[in-house]
């Protein structure tokens, strides 16, 4: 069913509110995540030399904006939590952007790579071909996508307070390709665990 545009917006704004309220709780429980299976993943398939314009999509308190910048990288933030972006500006000293998904205003061919971890999954089905889009076209020619969600039987709908939309591996291959990226690689996070303790697909795209 589809939705109107009066609702996606406030899906959008009751999501973002959550996360304005719990800014200090989720900064707290998330500072200690180690995504640097994600963050090699995303590095290791830009190509060219060395530093890299990043762009961190929904970046949160700015924690991984801070590795991104002492491994020597130009790293901008994006998210569309004033609380979070007030956090990531202050704790990173790195540019952050307030911007909510469906709003995006980005530079053409601007970055090397986007890493958009634990964020696209909040996009309702309906608006992620758009969001995809404008994401292909901030990348320069044969830049990096990176995204990470936690995977699901292709449903979406509210998780308390905030929206989710639940993609199979070949619902999300469909949506990146259709978008313009080629597949490079995917795997299921945390490592090292059977699949059904797995609830993350992880994926890393180029821009064809």
């Amino acid at each position: 069913m589809k939705i109107d545009d009066d609702t996606l917006r406030r899906i959008t704004e009751l999501t973002l509110t959550h996360y304005n309220q719990s800014a200090d709780s989720f900064r707290a429980g998330t500072s200690d995540h180690d995504v640097s299976q994600n963050i090699a993943a995303l590095l290791r398939h830009i190509e060219g030399t060395p530093p890299f314009t990043l762009l961190d999509l929904g970046c949160g308190p700015g924690r991984d904006l801070k590795t991104f910048s002492a491994l020597g990288h130009h790293a901008i933030g994006l998210d569309g939590s004033e609380r979070f972006v007030e956090m990531a500006r202050s704790d990173t000293g790195c540019e952050v952007w307030h911007q909510n998904f469906l709003d995006l205003q980005l530079p053409a061919g601007y970055f090397d790579g986007i890493f958009a971890n634990a964020v696209l999954f909040h996009v309702p089905l309906q608006a992620v071909p758009q969001v995809l889009r404008r994401l292909h076209a901030t990348l320069k020619p044969r830049g990096v996508l990176f995204s990470s969600n936690p995977r699901g039987q292709n449903q979406e709908g509210w998780n308390g307070n905030r929206y989710g939309s639940y993609h199979d591996l070949t619902q999300w291959q469909s949506l990146m390709q259709a978008a313009g990226f080629h597949e490079l690689e995917h795997y299921y996070r945390p490592d090292g665990l059977p699949r059904e303790q797995q609830p993350w697909l992880a994926s890393v795209w180029r821009a064809a």
